[in-house]
């Protein structure tokens, strides 16, 4: 028998259709909170879910890359020649661990106006360039489009005739310096610090560049152009620091018109050393790319919030041990401390003056642990690890006796350690050493041996027994002339300047005032003064840092910092180059109740600054980054 419907049992399609739309319009909603949970401020034209909200909207398009193989250039090389080829081989293996694939691409392509296909155009060694194709690639990167070039691109047309510097002047705003001449040996190239281009490398690297190529300098001339690094080598070459620096570029980056440039004076299959260098190239090589496709790179500063740069006045005591004195009004009208070497000998004719000098800084230990009996020596003929172990234990004993504070470092008396050196400072418990031996960069190192880490300290700049005993500069003038280039070096690469003076040359009478004047220049030039141990207590937390960026969004950055060490962190500056200009910044965090620290961005800039606080040890922080991208 058939059922016949009552008002009871009857469906109310009006109702229906209302619950049917609230259940639609809250699977939006929510679909819009996840979405705006994880990839931050979007318009609601993202709430449509395809592949290109997705790829595009959220992520953004990836970037096209494309590497000009120049038949131009080809023509110009011996018959036969395979270098290009080669060449562009070692171009698309680093493009392809950074992440990027890319096309090849020909001069005809660039020619017909191909490269807007694209968002980087590679030109590796390209220095045959036709008019046309010339006249295309300024276009390209006036209009947003990035260039990575090396070498003296462009400067021959495309039948091999002598074109000139004009490409290079007009797009990377530097003129031609010099040639690297090739006498067979391999070039130090240094990189500066604090740069999106360096981040994450060791302030002052040198990188092994071999000389085959003829790699090239240049001088930057424009202030849309930075420079990156440079090629003189202070220590084996003639001229004035400063000047040379400037006119010795190896590395620049910057913009034309709305696109951006990085230039390299060398080939990147010249790179030559050992595994930590292709490993540092290869992490400056990711940030030039990062750079150049407006990928976000975060990066720790070197020092506390406020100062480009650092610097340690030591004093080593020993022989004429009073001229010390002439020094401590100098230390106490400029309020800086320094760090003084105390040779443990002295302890009994001039306690009263040792125990005066903690006043003034710390004290450290002046040790003769053995030296070379020749330059040519191969191995060094130091004291055996027993000995350095005891005589270590006992200067830090003695001088602990005397002045009734901890001694935490220690200074080799003729500037030589080795790998007993190392185990003998851990065993005797030092935190620090200081060294006048060549090293890889223009910051400490940290050397660890099992559960123990020491500081490696390194004389950054000339001493006075250089300047003054080698040198036979008695003028102050000309002291301080000479130590403030070095100083001014220091500055440009933002690393530690660490000035070693003697009491028996700088802190005469005579010589002594040139001290206040570099201390004057110090404080002008923003170093942060201090003593080796607070150095080492800093870079102690900082070593342990660890940050990871990625871009979530086209309006979202997330960083997460961690500090996996055993002391809590604060005064950190983490720099984060969102890679292009944005407004509208604020700052959450993954973790309701995570404490949210203070940022600084400059308008019309593209880093941002965070300066974090009281990092506890094995604490983990993730920030969500949000902003709006200006003119978008």
């Amino acid at each position: 028998m058939a059922v016949v419907p009552t008002s009871r049992n009857r469906i109310n399609q009006p109702i229906l259709l209302i619950i049917g739309s609230l259940i639609l319009v809250g699977a939006i909603l929510i679909y819009f909170f996840i979405l705006r949970g994880i990839y931050g401020r979007f318009d609601s034209t993202s709430l449509i879910p395809d592949t290109n909200t997705f790829n595009n909207i959220l992520f953004g398009e990836k970037p096209k890359v494309a590497i000009l193989f120049s038949n131009y250039t080809r023509n110009m090389l011996p018959n036969k020649s395979d270098w290009l080829s080669e060449n562009i081989k070692t171009w698309q293996k680093f493009l392809g661990d950074a992440g990027s694939s890319a096309a090849i691409i020909n001069d005809n392509d660039i020619e017909l106006g191909k490269a807007f296909e694209y968002n980087l155009i590679v030109l590796p060694g390209c220095k045959s360039l036709s008019d046309r194709e010339i006249i295309q690639l300024k276009k390209f990167i006036d209009k947003g489009g990035s260039l990575f070039a090396t070498g003296s691109v462009g400067t021959y047309s495309s039948d091999g005739k002598w074109r000139g510097w004009s490409f290079i002047s007009e797009i990377f705003g530097a003129r031609f310096s010099k040639e690297i001449y090739n006498d067979g040996t391999a070039k130090i190239h240094t990189l500066r610090g604090g740069t999106p281009i360096t981040a994450n490398i060791p302030t002052g690297y040198p990188l092994k560049v071999a000389t085959w190529d003829r790699p090239m300098a240049i001088e930057v001339l424009d202030p849309r152009t930075s420079q990156i690094s440079f090629w003189y080598n202070y220590r084996l070459e003639d001229g004035l620091v400063r000047e040379e620096i400037k006119k010795s570029a190896g590395m620049v980056n910057g913009t034309y018109g709305k696109g951006r440039f990085i230039w390299m004076g060398f080939e990147i299959n010249s790179v030559l050393g050992i595994q930590e260098d292709y490993i540092l190239f290869e992490r400056l090589f990711r940030n030039c790319i990062n750079w150049l496709t407006y990928i976000p790179v975060a990066y720790v500063r070197d020092w506390p919030v406020g100062y480009d740069a650092a610097a340690v006045i030591t004093l080593s005591v020993s022989n004429d041990a009073t001229n010390i004195n002439n020094v401590l009004p100098i230390l106490k009208n400029e309020n800086v401390p320094a760090t003084f070497f105390i040779d443990p000998l002295l302890l009994k004719s001039n306690s009263e003056l040792i125990k005066k000098l903690k006043d003034y800084g710390e004290i450290g230990a002046l040790i003769d642990v053995g030296y070379l009996t020749s330059q040519s020596d191969t191995i060094n003929k130091l004291n055996s690890l027993s000995i350095q172990t005891e005589k270590l234990l006992n200067a830090k004993s003695e001088l602990e006796s005397v002045v009734k504070k901890q001694v935490q470092g220690f200074l080799p008396y003729f500037g030589l350690y080795d790998l007993n050196t190392i185990t003998a400072v851990v065993n005797s418990k030092f935190k620090y050493m200081l060294s006048d031996s060549l090293t890889d960069r223009s910051v400490p190192k940290t050397i660890i041996r099992g559960k123990n880490r020491i500081l490696s300290i390194v004389k950054t700049g000339r001493d006075d027994y250089e300047v003054i005993r080698d040198f036979g500069l008695t003028q102050p003038e000309y002291q301080f002339y000479t130590y403030q280039e070095d100083v001014d070096r220091v500055f440009f690469e933002g690393g530690l300047f660490t000035s070693k003076f003697h009491s028996e040359y700088q802190c005469k009478p005579e010589n002594v005032n040139v001290i206040s004047d570099l201390i004057k220049d110090l404080k002008k030039k923003n170093f942060w003064i201090t003593t080796a141990s607070e150095i080492q207590q800093w870079f102690q937390k900082k070593d342990y840092i660890e940050i990871r960026t990625e871009r979530r969004s086209n309006s979202r950055v997330t960083l997460k910092v961690s500090n996996p060490g055993i002391s809590s962190v604060s005064d950190l500056v983490v720099n984060i180059d969102l890679n292009e200009e944005v407004s509208n910044i604020s700052l959450n965090s993954e973790i309701i109740g995570t404490k949210i620290p203070k940022f600084k961005y400059v308008k019309g800039s593209t880093i941002l600054y965070l300066y974090i606080n009281d990092l506890k040890p094995n604490e983990s922080r993730t920030y969500y980054i949000d902003y709006e991208k200006i003119g978008v």
